[in-house]
């Protein structure tokens, strides 16, 4: 009886698989690019954590009083409304301008797609203005 058990390791003829392109099929996303962009994200993400988790401790080791701790933490809270809100004014008036640009069948990049994408994104931040002042 012959054992036939899979390889654990690639064959000699084809060692290290990334080094040749002909997985990549056109259109797939490189993970060269991917990974260390992640990876900045994460770092950048943790320090801004980090880094507020020190200013509250902080505020609580000195002699602050709860009015004072109270406004800081109101503030951030209200900081993070706006920042949500922002991010989803500006996604949907984007995704309005890629919507507008695919139902005009344009293609390639253009001063048209280039405009339209300015427009979207201009429009964004006037209705967030607007949004702001109401409330």
């Amino acid at each position: 009886m012959t054992d036939i058990r899979p390889a654990m390791q690639p064959s000699w003829l084809a060692p290290y698989l990334l080094l040749y392109q002909s997985h990549l099929k056109e259109g797939h996303m490189d993970v060269h690019i991917v990974v260390p962009l992640a990876l900045f994200a994460c770092v950048t993400y943790v320090l801004k954590a980090v880094l507020d988790a020190a200013l509250r401790h902080r505020l609580l080791r000195a002699a602050v009083s709860s009015d004072v701790i109270r406004a800081v933490l109101e503030a951030e809270d209200h900081q993070r409304k706006v920042g949500a809100l922002r991010w989803g004014i500006l996604s949907s008036s984007l995704a309005l301008g890629f919507g507008l640009i695919a139902l005009l069948g344009w293609k390639e990049i253009s001063p048209g797609v280039v405009a339209v994408l300015a427009a979207a994104i201009g429009l964004g931040n006037l209705v967030l203005f607007a949004v702001i002042r109401r409330v």
